[in-house]
């Protein structure tokens, strides 16, 4: 019980500093990834990871929940005054199950439901076959235009019209593009659906100002607490008071048993990092680095699905420097050189999933270190040379030694030990 990591299991400590040696070391441009701050990370290593808490604040199933209702109770509290919701949940140990819950607190199975296909830029959770959502609900997918890579708004109110669904969802995974959330109620109300906005990438640039707000328009919202937000790994529901009741029944007792206390404390105190006013500037520089580094990455020879980005995230289509080159290929390449992106599939991609014809990019881990546009470049002609002369070893090489000298100039977790 009182022994340390180190000297109970060295295997497990070297494992976790094997991988916070590649954190510090590596230019990481995975969208969905951020670096979490010592106090989130310090709170998601406190005792209350030893308490079970069945139940929601101060209507608990065990007793000595007291620090548990007080925690959570805060928790919801900031997540309210963060995103200007009537009621949250902050139980949901991931995005996936706060979408199930959504669905199974308002929905019946085989009832519709109008999403992204996952191809064009959604999630799993949206109704792919293989997903609880594709197995329990009849899914109608939209997806973007072939011309313009964007998302017809004319046409998906045609689909609404057509399939009558009772819930439309708007959000994504991989749409570079800002979402218009009253258009999309609109286009709900028309058919008398439920608007679900899955923000669990744009969450942080919702919470910072630089992307339009959900809130005003959706009957329900999801997102998960990491990736933009920069938290702990989680999700969070938003809604309507009305919808409060249901919700809550849906997570407990619904889909899950006691709650994540430890995660979340994390909650807690990445909620109140987003209310601080430095937030919004960093938030601001996400977007500002992404578009620097997508027209660098353009003035470079690269075609970006749908021309560029709003947000904080890009697609290389590949295919415009190679048609042999594949996204797992170009990733790969990208890892050995320092750079980590992971491979992507583009809209009307002819390669599967497992190969995919792009990468995607994004900039809020970069950003976390400080970087800003001048470094944007940098790193665009750093992708350029690896992908261009990914047939010398020499090459990528001489970008890990780049990336080295970056990585030193912008450190993280400088004083973090395990």
């Amino acid at each position: 019980m009182n022994s340390s990591l180190l000297e109970f299991d060295p295997q497990v400590f070297e494992i976790a500093n094997e991988d916070l040696a590649r954190q510090q070391s590596s230019l990481t441009l995975i969208p969905s990834e951020n670096y979490a701050s010592k106090a989130v990370m310090q709170a998601q290593a406190t005792v209350l990871a030893n308490k079970y808490a069945e139940g929601y604040p101060y209507q608990r199933y065990y007793n000595g929940c007291l620090p548990c209702d007080k925690i959570e109770a805060l928790a919801i509290e900031r997540a309210k005054e963060l995103f200007n919701a009537e009621h949250v949940n902050v139980q949901p140990h991931a995005g996936t199950q706060a979408n199930m819950a959504v669905y199974q607190a308002l929905l019946k199975p085989g009832d519709t439901i109008l999403s992204m296909k996952l191809d064009h830029g959604g999630h799993l959770s949206h109704g792919l076959p293989q997903n609880f959502s594709g197995y329990y609900y009849n899914i109608v997918h939209y997806g973007v235009s072939s011309d313009n890579e964007l998302v017809d708004l004319d046409y998906v109110a045609d689909l609404a019209k057509e399939h009558r669904p009772e819930m439309v969802v708007v959000g994504a995974s991989a749409y570079p593009r800002v979402l218009d959330f009253s258009e999309w109620r609109k286009i709900a109300d028309s058919v008398d659906a439920y608007l679900l906005a899955d923000i669990s990438h744009i969450a942080g640039l919702v919470a910072g100002k630089v992307h339009p707000d959900p809130m005003p328009y959706s009957h329900v919202v999801s997102t998960t607490t990491h990736k933009t937000l920069r938290g702990p790994r989680g999700a969070i529901i938003m809604s309507k008071s009305e919808y409060a009741k249901d919700i809550d029944r849906a997570i407990f007792p619904g889909l899950q048993g006691g709650p994540f206390m430890h995660a979340i404390a994390a909650r807690a105190v990445a909620f109140k990092e987003a209310l601080q006013p430095e937030f919004r500037e960093y938030q601001a520089q996400v977007v500002r680095n992404a578009k620097t580094l997508a027209d660098q990455l353009m003035g470079n020879g690269f075609r970006l699905v749908s021309g560029g980005t709003d947000n904080h995230l890009m697609l290389i289509d590949l295919t415009s420097v190679s048609d042999k080159l594949s996204g797992r290929q170009a990733a790969n390449y990208l890892e050995e050189a320092g750079i980590i992106v992971n491979k992507n599939t583009i809209p009307f991609d002819k390669r599967s999933a497992n190969s995919t014809s792009g990468i995607r990019l994004g900039t809020p881990m970069i950003t976390s270190r400080g970087m800003k546009e001048s470094e944007m470049v940098v790193i665009a002609n750093l992708i350029s040379e690896t992908i261009k002369q990914r047939q010398k070893a020499s090459s990528r090489k001489r970008v890990r030694e780049k990336v080295q000298e970056l990585c030193q100039a912008f450190p993280v977790y400088e004083d973090l030990k395990l």
